[in-house]
């Protein structure tokens, strides 16, 4: 093999291990963006096939996930490549058949490339995302107040509720609504920024870094409106709320509007300074709480119909009543069933709707805490009192890991709340142990099957 030719293999290997990366770090960037069942269903065994001129080729098992991803999720596909690499231009679906050694390719559709290239992707000079609106929210009984106080906010900008403060559990659409507020008041010629308290931590740390620190205190300053998401997560970052607390200050001094979101209440946010947290309760401060069945029947109708899903009321009722989790739970049930529907080219009746969501149902909300560490300790054959000790014993700190994760993704519950339930741990240490249940269920297949014999017990 001559010199011309190892070059050659060469590059090819390297832009495969580009290309590789890319896609691998764009599905982590996807995944938080989307509903898990969505994820798992639409985005598994997709790759970069080629990446050539601009444009991004995307393998994907089936026609029907090329037209679904094309036609469904092409604008964040398009996003999430293009916050990563500045080269992407537009992307291609291709069908790819996949064998122990061969790959056969359908011919790729080009999605509909007219549209103006602004339109796929949230704007970096604001972070908005141009689809949460007002009009897309979907109001019912136990959002109706928050969802009020915010059009208040958009109405009135830095004097009614200032700052305004909204707090629940994940997947119930806080996002939706201080971002809806952003989108109306850039409309009306205000200059908007969200950001979430992680990407304001490391710009600060940058600053300071860099020596940039005045331009990044002129950045924050320069906007009418500031939007900051999860702002739980400041806690323990001493320097950041010093910074943020002077730039409240700045902002409030000047009747510009500052809007937060947290899954606590600023009183439950631990290891939050006491200025910054009387700082979050000078407006107003308004909670989502989980949804009642009366609201998921409206949600799932008003889900439906933007979808184009037909249901029947026997339906409706079913999920809502089966499904009592988050809002993002309630559209992937949604999309399980239309994917379903769609194959067998017809509505589904009740007994089907049942059997395809069965394995996908959450255990039920009314179980106590000491429920729950009853159970699962006496799955891993443990006394449950060990659960609350502070032991490190290998055969008690999984046990304990596996109950925070299920505490935190099954029933909403605070990492806060969590760590005093579990003998009065500090919630990073909550965070830490999910976080580490959720690395380690991606390769772990005997961790899924407990995971999955733990919920059948819960329910």
């Amino acid at each position: 093999m001559n010199a011309s030719s190892q070059t050659s293999i060469h590059a090819l290997r390297t832009e495969y291990l580009d290309v590789k990366q890319l896609w691998d770090n764009s599905l982590v960037n996807i995944e938080l963006s989307i509903s898990t069942a969505n994820f798992k269903t639409w985005f598994r065994d997709t790759h970069i096939v080629s990446f050539e001129d601009g444009t991004i080729t995307l393998g994907v098992p089936s026609v029907f996930v090329r037209d679904w991803l094309s036609d469904k999720f092409h604008s964040l596909i398009l996003k999430t490549l293009r916050d990563l690499s500045h080269h992407v231009r537009n992307v291609e679906y291709t069908v790819v058949a996949r064998t122990d050694k061969k790959i056969d390719k359908v011919k790729p559709q080009t999605v509909n490339a007219a549209l103006p290239l602004e339109e796929y992707y949230i704007n970096k000079s604001d972070n908005l995302n141009p689809k949460y609106t007002f009009q897309s929210f979907v109001v019912g009984p136990f959002n109706q107040l928050a969802h009020a106080a915010a059009q208040t906010v958009a109405r009135e900008p830095g004097i009614a509720y200032n700052p305004l403060f909204i707090y629940g559990p994940t997947g119930h659409g806080k996002t939706h609504l201080i971002q809806a507020i952003g989108n109306h008041l850039k409309k009306q010629g205000k200059k908007v920024f969200y950001v979430t308290s992680e990407r304001f931590t490391v710009d600060y740390m940058n600053s300071l870094q860099n020596g940039t620190a005045n331009n990044f205190k002129d950045k924050y300053r320069q906007y009418d409106t500031l939007i900051m998401d999860d702002v739980q997560f400041l806690s323990n970052k001493e320097k950041t709320q010093e910074e943020l607390f002077h730039l409240f200050n700045a902002l409030h001094d000047n009747n510009k509007q500052i809007v937060f979101s947290s899954d606590v209440h600023p009183r439950l946010m631990h290891n939050m300074e006491e200025r910054l947290q009387s700082r979050f309760a000078q407006g107003m401060i308004v909670d989502i709480p989980r949804t009642d069945f009366e609201s998921r029947i409206a949600i799932l109708r008003a889900k439906a119909a933007q979808n184009n899903i037909m249901l029947t009321e026997s339906v409706i009722e079913h999920l809502a009543q089966t499904i009592e989790g988050n809002i993002r739970e309630l559209e992937g049930a949604l999309n399980t069933i239309m994917c379903q529907s769609q194959l067998s080219g017809r509505a589904l009746e009740i007994d089907e709707v049942k059997s395809l969501i069965k394995n996908s149902t959450r255990p039920r909300k009314s179980l106590a805490v000491a429920d729950v560490v009853e159970k699962i300790a006496r799955f891993f054959d443990i006394e449950p009192e060990s659960i609350y000790e502070k032991t490190r014993r290998k055969e008690v700190v999984k046990p304990r890991q596996l109950i925070m994760y299920i505490l935190r993704e099954d029933f909403q519950i605070s990492y806060p709340a969590i760590g005093q339930k579990m003998g009065g741990r500090d919630h990073t240490t909550v965070i830490h142990s999910c976080e580490k249940i959720k690395k380690d269920l991606k390769g772990d297949t005997l961790l899924e099957e407990e995971l999955g014999q733990i919920r059948a017990l819960l329910k």
